[in-house]
């Protein structure tokens, strides 16, 4: 018994099956611009995201960075302040230090004083004649010399007031009295010797004061001629 060959599809049925194959191609073609748009719209929105999302951590940034900013212009500005306050600290003790220093300077010198004002009131007292004399006021003489360098060592120098218009900064006037030789305010004698220390006033001197010339004496009157 012989085969039949398949029976080949009317010309209806291969119109049909061609638009059957053709039709899903279309549909999917139609829906690629749409997905590739959706796609897109997709990819726009995830840049605008990152775009906003790098603008608020840019914005973040950018006020953290202003308050550290103005954190670090605190912080100077206390220790500038903190800087300054002890540098004032350490000038003030300084000073005080100085100051301190200088008065206990001035006490002790003020109590050695005196000694010297008895040497000078033995030089002046002293007359030595014979030779045993002699040696013992050359030892003397020796003993005030070293003395008196030790206080210029210290800064110590005497005053020199005699002829010099009275101050009341310098001076401490115990007399006055009148005087043909020198004029009112002037200090005509040295009574006890001042002593400056670097330019500042150890021991005021006490000197006798210039009133000047006393009142003139009165004329003495003619003698009445007789009649």
């Amino acid at each position: 018994m012989t085969a039949e060959p398949p029976a080949s599809p009317s010309p209806s049925e291969a119109e049909v099956s061609v638009e059957d194959q053709q039709q899903p191609m279309a549909e999917a073609q139609a829906e690629q611009p749409a997905a590739e748009a959706a796609a897109a719209e997709s990819e726009t929105t995830a840049e605008a995201a990152d775009a906003a999302e790098s603008g608020d951590r840019a914005a973040s940034l950018e006020a953290e960075l202003t308050a550290l900013r103005q954190e670090h212009e605190t912080v100077r500005s206390q220790y500038m302040r903190i800087a300054a306050d002890f540098d004032n600290f350490r000038k003030r003790q300084q000073r005080d230090a100085e100051d301190l220093k200088l008065q206990l300077t001035c006490s002790t010198l003020g109590e050695i004083l005196p000694v010297v004002d008895n040497f000078e009131r033995a030089r002046q007292q002293l007359n030595p004649e014979g030779e045993e004399a002699q040696a013992l006021h050359r030892s003397y003489q020796g003993l005030y010399k070293q003395l008196v360098d030790v206080l210029k060592q210290l800064g110590v120098s005497p005053m020199r007031v005699e002829g010099e218009p009275f101050d009341p900064t310098l001076h401490e006037a115990v007399l006055r009295e009148p005087s043909d030789a020198h004029c009112e305010d002037v200090v005509m004698e040295e009574l006890q010797r001042g002593y400056h220390l670097d330019g500042r006033v150890l021991r005021h001197a006490m000197v006798k004061v210039s009133m000047g010339p006393g009142p003139a004496s009165a004329p003495e009157s003619a003698p009445a001629e007789g009649n």
